[in-house]
């Protein structure tokens, strides 16, 4: 039987506070309150309870380890995803799978870790006036966070899903490399989506939260932060409250934390919604506005193999060919495979009844291949914006411009040409109008035909960045270099909202990297 280590620290006496189950209103003091698990959230709260501060983590959702993680779907959806693996833009158009648990996404994802590309970067620096995010000055961040979680190219020869994509682009001479993943003594499950059973991912779950626990710190989950409690330039208070279940109705109690210090670090949805209902100050009206997703497109194969793309790990291997282009230029894309698994692919595959019923009866030997678009370099990419909903909830906005539509047609035409290039038996773009396709002539005429608009095309992310965008100028930005808040002496954000474009790559890497140094600093100056 495998050791949960999230029990054993509870026996040890980890100060964990179900807000939830609370009976009567509670109030803590603390030097820093932490809101979030994640990647940002997790690797602060440990750099500063080593650092000897006394730190306070909230998390929205539920604190469950690996005896709760049992690879089933119909659990994992409703417990650990923020609206049930359900959450949409305001349009419904684009679907988002983001965590809602200890850990975050990292308890979630599916292990995929990539430091920023050198242009996104440089980018950043030309166009957004980041100076200090250039490679030399990460490198020793991002070294440091992979020797802490175990951040390697997978080793392993690829699950079927992963090689069909491998196989169609060697080819077609089109490159590609190995993924590198944050697991440890990984037992090539597949299953990583619904939480590590082996504890092998190196999530916040099991590496950060946990050091961060040892060395005193607290933890309070299933406790939704309602806002701020803001007087003048600082923040004085951090108000919470219980939320149970699925996190659909809030309870009861209410938690008041009060700190020297707040980072918020709870997602590029989250943390510029707390900021909205606590009505922080924002003179340039930047607080949302430019939150990017990379827009991914998806292509469905049948092969002639099994491929079974519901075991294995779920991706490692990756073309970056099409991400070549001019940042300027047409929307570049990363292909990617995904993982196969049934409710996922149920819900993600177009039609009803009997047709969907014998894509369904292919399982076994669909393979699928996703593009994430990037977003964000082009003046006709905007972007979209986080806003709350009258009961206080959070909604993005984001609607897709021609540039990415076009984007997304050169995808479905691409990867189609490479899974037939592997052995397909039939294509079919993730799209309402679409039907498989027997030939690559064949594909690529109904794909030029196809209408790409919003419920039509089928649009899926996972990666969330942007509305508290890094910035020098705070007529341009909404933190500073350091990630501190412009106009909130005590307010800090350390997640990828403050990511001024999308990144061009999986980014939970990115954001261990950068919490990290943002938080060395920040240890200092409260230590000072």
């Amino acid at each position: 039987m495998i050791a949960d280590p999230i029990l054993s620290g509870l026996a040890r006496g980890w100060k964990a506070i179900d807000a939830a189950a609370l009976e009567r209103d509670l109030v803590l003091d603390s030097d820093v309150v932490v809101v979030g698990s994640g990647a940002g959230g997790g690797v602060t709260a440990e750099a500063l309870a080593q650092a000897g501060l006394a730190v306070i983590v909230v998390e929205e959702g539920p604190f469950a380890g690996s005896s709760d993680f049992h690879m089933r779907e119909g659990e994992a959806y409703g417990r650990l995803y923020q609206e049930s693996a359900a959450r949409r833009t305001r349009d419904h158009g684009i679907a988002i799978l983001q965590g809602r648990c200890v850990g975050g996404s990292t308890t979630v994802n599916w292990t995929s870790s990539f430091r920023a590309p050198p242009r996104t970067l440089a980018h950043w620096r030309s166009h957004h006036g980041l100076r200090s995010m250039d490679e030399a000055t990460l490198a020793p961040w991002f070294e440091a966070m992979e020797r802490r979680l175990a951040i390697a190219p997978w080793p392993v020869a690829p699950n079927g899903n992963n090689d069909a994509l491998r196989r169609g682009c060697a080819a077609l001479g089109i490159p590609t490399g190995t993924i590198a993943r944050n697991v440890k003594g990984c037992w090539n499950l597949g299953y990583c989506g619904m939480g590590c059973p082996t504890n092998a991912k190196q999530s916040m779950l099991v590496t950060t939260i946990p050091a961060a626990l040892d060395r005193g710190a607290t933890l309070v989950h299933r406790a939704r932060v309602e806002r701020l409690v803001i007087e003048r330039e600082r923040v004085v208070a951090c108000e919470a409250r219980g939320s149970a279940g699925n996190g659909a109705e809030p309870s009861a109690h209410r938690v008041r934390l009060h700190a020297r210090h707040f980072v918020l670090a709870a997602g590029a949805i989250g943390t510029p919604a707390i900021l909205l209902r606590s009505r922080a100050p924002d003179p340039g009206l930047l607080l949302g506005r430019r939150t990017f997703l990379h827009p991914s497109v998806v292509s469905a194969a049948v092969m002639p193999e099994a491929v079974e793309g519901f075991q294995g790990a779920p991706q490692s291997v990756y073309s970056d060919h099409f991400l070549e282009t001019a940042l300027d230029g047409p929307a570049g894309f990363k292909l990617e495979a995904a993982p196969v698994h049934p409710v996922l692919a149920g819900i993600t595959l177009p039609g009803f009844g009997a047709e969907h019923g014998s894509r369904m009866a292919s399982l076994a030997h669909l393979h699928v291949v996703i593009a994430l678009l990037r977003d964000g370099f082009h003046p006709d990419s905007p972007g979209g914006s986080v806003a709350v909903r009258s009961d206080g909830t959070p909604v993005l906005d984001y609607p897709i411009p021609d540039y990415l539509w076009e984007g997304a047609r050169r995808a479905y035409l691409e990867m189609a040409r490479i899974q037939f290039a592997a052995g397909a038996r039939d294509v079919m773009p993730l799209h309402e109008a679409a039907s498989p396709a027997r030939s690559w002539g064949e594909a690529r005429a109904a794909i030029e035909a196809l209408p790409m608009e919003t419920l039509a095309a089928r649009v899926v992310s996972a990666h969330v960045m942007g509305g508290c965008a890094m910035g020098p100028d705070p007529r341009r930005g909404v933190v500073d270099e350091a990630g501190r808040h412009h106009q909130l002496e005590n307010v800090s954000v350390h997640d990828a909202s403050i990511f001024p474009t999308s990144l061009g790559a999986n980014p939970q890497l990115t954001i261990y990297a950068l919490a990290a140094r943002l938080s060395a600093a920040l240890a200092g100056a409260l230590k000072a």
